[in-house]
């Protein structure tokens, strides 16, 4: 049986360019970057290569990229590093919006332990941002708003640069997680006017365990590592040059495919919604501008998770909801914040598709669909 892959939110496979960058770090000896000699100082250079393509990408300079681990570890740094640069003043806030992930959520609160606040800012029934209920919560002192530039789930995309407008103008700090949106949409850190941004790697088909955090380069900021001082100090840690290198291919081909990405993905999700009318479901955030690639939607009465394993064991990998917090079984927090209701929020499966994916494979998808869902149902209703 063929196997269809439609979880692209969550990772993507290695791209053959992207390997063929990294193999050379990978399996002949290249030296430490900090290290004087020919060895680091090539590996120092490769380092520097990525990070302008990586910068190129994001539509920032070389000098505001800083390379981690992961996007979780870039969020944790914003988070704890912006905040806590500085004495907490009594009650200062974290904001952060109902629909951000995990990453940003809970450093947020693990932060109350050092005497700040955390507190969510709510969003409408399509998951955008509640902009008049945000500018009366910045009256209180306010270190730093997280707003995500789009949701790993739904797709919908937040008007940052007007969010950060009302941010700035509050005298507070603004970090936008924009993994899900490098390689799908336009994306230029200045013209988003933010003070921090979040990207990864193995979104756009490059390597996982590399992702940067792109500063501005005014921001102060507390290390989250401290050790040997790379990363200007802001990140110490040997650096995974292999990685790196890859994550700076992947942003290169990702600017060079976006446009194609764009209209191609788009095309398969109006195919694929536009079939999913006949199955009476409920489409999340489709009043909304969306990532081209998502679409997330629920079927009265059918478990997310059971459809998923469903459509799993006929050779089509979906998600039902986002693979970084897969280990809960509560009704996904970005449809509880969007006000769905917890039964038709445990309903709900994400399709996420690829550069890779074809018309054909929507069309068999829609069938195989409509097939588990009238067998779930039919043993729904044996069961009752």
């Amino acid at each position: 049986m063929a196997s269809v892959y439609f979880d692209h939110n969550a990772t993507t496979a290695l791209d053959s360019t992207v390997l063929e960058a990294m193999l050379p770090w990978m399996q002949t000896q290249s030296g430490n970057p900090t290290s004087r000699h020919s060895y680091g100082r090539r590996s120092r250079d490769a380092i520097e290569h990525a990070r302008a393509q990586v910068a190129e990408a994001c539509g920032a300079y070389s000098s505001q990229v800083v390379f981690t681990s992961c996007g979780t570890e870039a969020n944790n740094f914003a988070v704890k590093g912006i905040v806590g640069i500085k004495p907490a003043v009594t009650a200062q806030q974290i904001l952060t919006s109902a629909v951000e992930h995990p990453c940003v959520t809970r450093p947020a609160l693990a932060m109350q332990s050092l005497g700040y606040v955390s507190r969510h800012i709510a969003v409408d029934a399509n998951g955008k941002v509640d902009l008049e209920q945000l500018k009366s919560q910045l009256v209180k002192s306010t270190g730093l708003v997280s707003v995500m530039l789009a949701n790993n789930e739904t797709g919908v995309i937040q008007n940052i640069a007007s969010i950060a407008d009302v941010v700035r103008n509050a005298g507070a700090f603004m970090h936008t997680d924009a993994v899900q949106g490098l390689g799908k949409i336009e994306l230029n850190f200045a013209d988003l006017n933010v003070h921090a941004m979040t990207v990864s790697s193995h979104k756009i088909h490059g390597p996982q365990g590399a992702a940067a955090l792109i500063l501005d380069k005014r921001v102060d900021i507390q290390p989250l590592l401290h050790g040997g001082g790379q990363e200007k100090g802001l990140r110490s840690g040997t650096e995974n040059v292999a990685a790196i290198v890859g994550f700076g291919a992947a942003c290169e081909l990702a600017i060079a495919n976006q446009k194609h990405f764009a209209a191609h993905t788009q095309a398969l999700r109006e195919q694929f919604e536009q079939g999913l009318k006949s199955l009476n479901v409920t489409i999340f955030g489709d009043q909304a501008s969306r990532l081209p690639n998502t679409s997330f939607f629920a079927i009265d009465d059918i478990e997310g998770e059971t459809l998923v394993m469903a459509l799993d064991r006929k050779g089509y990998a979906v998600a039902s909801g986002s693979a970084c917090s897969s280990d809960s079984t509560k009704p996904s927090h970005v449809l509880l914040a969007m006000g769905v209701h917890a039964d038709i929020a445990r309903g709900a499966v994400r399709v996420s598709f690829g550069a890779g994916n074809t018309s054909a494979q929507v069309t068999d998808f829609l069938a195989t669909l409509s097939n588990e869902i009238l067998r779930l149902k039919q043993l729904t209703s044996i069961a009752a």
